[in-house]
């Protein structure tokens, strides 16, 4: 079998990545909808992968992994070598992760990161209000992860909250940075109190705080919230598009306090990971399988960081596959829920079902509101905390189907790809 092209397509505003071979099979990957520009960058890898055999992954990779690098320039090279595993597990007849190693656990919590409203605004009584709804939503999540800080509106809406220069939000992700004020300081902490008496021991709470903090900020916010039991401070001193790791410093940070620091989702390969993970930095990871060079980089990434007893956690990614992948894989504990155009938005044109690396055939019509995550199910267990139950048995229960690792959702159709895109050959 030998790639014969590299398509890529803007559906909605993700990027959606197709690689065409010889035999008729085909694979897909996707970007996130924040990287609508990165459609050139993925195209210009077309030359290095015609007349490569995709089901050597490893050996495809190889050609283009070092022409990436951190978020969002990774997203490119994750991209293509999703769509690599989607065609080697067609190929196989089997699951991407059976190709892997198989299934370690049959479940993986998933946590709210992304199914919000609108928050009235950013005092304390907002927050307090907001995960309450979050709270009461039928999922029955077993964690909240709320933004503050500079990961907030709170850095421009609430007066002198640092002492920084804010930056013009041109693009998703812009950093200010800065010392915080006292103001600033006292009315996160009054956010977080707010936030922890409506939850209360019932659901935990996770802050996503960055980037942009100085190290004394970060280690006498981080003591000032032991009290709470928080899951994790996210992203304080680096983080979303900062193109360098400083684990020293994160060292300095995690040292200091109780509170588990987090950080990772910007980083790109296994190998930024490794200083993080060796001198416990962190207690927490967070590598992103559309950011970090694709499924197989996050695998060494949790492996690494379980060996020496940190926790994997896998933070939002466009490829909802990997919610799928990563528990039937390997150790990775939680994981959010964070919606992909492929979940919601994908074109279905009109052509005979096949097995898809999304979890669904082709051409089907009709709403489908079951989730089935490479042949899993959402449900509820004892507590009812929100769980994604992954079967693994056989096509009655509903094994994934061949490449197949994306939940299972009928999508609305927003706009559709050029008929080049989808052609066959």
């Amino acid at each position: 079998m030998k790639i014969t092209d590299l398509r890529c397509a803007v559906i909605g505003k993700h990027p959606i990545v197709r690689i065409v071979t010889d035999e008729g099979l085909y694979g897909l990957g996707e970007v996130e909808f924040t990287k609508t520009y990165l459609k050139p960058f993925v195209l210009h890898f077309r030359d290095a992968l015609i007349g490569e055999d995709p089901t050597d992954v490893e050996r495809v990779m190889l050609r283009i992994r070092q022409r990436g690098s951190f978020k969002p320039y990774g997203a490119a090279v994750s991209a293509i070598e999703h769509a690599l595993w989607d065609i080697a597990g067609k190929a196989a007849g089997v699951p991407v992760y059976k190709l892997l190693g198989g299934k370690v656990r049959d479940k993986v919590r998933v946590y709210n990161g992304s199914i919000r409203k609108k928050r009235s605004g950013d005092r304390p009584e907002d927050y307090a209000a907001d995960v309450k709804w979050m709270m009461e939503r039928p999922e029955n999540f077993f964690m909240v992860k709320q933004g503050i800080s500079f990961h907030s509106n709170m850095k421009t809406s609430i007066e002198g909250f640092h002492y920084g220069v804010s930056q013009p939000n041109h693009y998703h992700g812009a950093m200010d940075q800065g010392v915080i004020s006292e103001r600033g300081f006292n009315h996160m902490l009054d956010c977080v109190a707010a936030m922890k008496e409506v939850l209360g021991d019932k659901v935990s709470l996770a802050l996503d705080c960055g980037p942009g903090w100085m190290l004394p900020d970060a280690i006498r916010f981080a003591q000032a919230v032991e009290k709470y039991n928080l899951m994790w401070l996210e992203d304080m001193l680096t983080g979303d598009y900062v193109p360098w790791v400083n684990p020293q410093a994160y060292r300095e940070l995690t040292t200091s306090t109780s509170t588990p620091i987090h950080t990772g989702e910007q980083i790109y390969l296994r190998h930024n990971f490794k200083e993080l993970i060796e001198t416990q930095a962190v207690r927490v990871v967070g590598p992103d399988p559309a950011d970090i060079g694709g499924i197989a980089e996050l695998k060494w990434v949790a492996e690494h960081a379980y060996m020496h007893r940190q926790r994997p956690a896998r933070p939002r990614c466009a490829d909802q596959c990997l919610c799928n992948f990563a528990g039937k894989l390997y150790r990775l504990r939680i994981s959010e829920r964070f919606g992909s155009v492929l979940e919601r938005d994908r074109h279905r044109p009109a052509e005979a079902d096949r097995p898809g690396q999304h979890g669904r055939a082709l051409g089907r019509a009709g709403p489908r509101r079951r989730h089935r995550c490479g042949g899993g199910k959402a449900v509820s267990p004892r507590g009812g905390r929100r769980l994604l139950r992954l079967s693994g048995r056989g096509p009655a229960d509903g094994e994934g189907r061949p490449g197949s690792c994306f939940v299972d959702r009928a999508p609305p159709v927003i706009s559709s790809p050029p008929a080049s895109f989808l052609s066959g050959r």
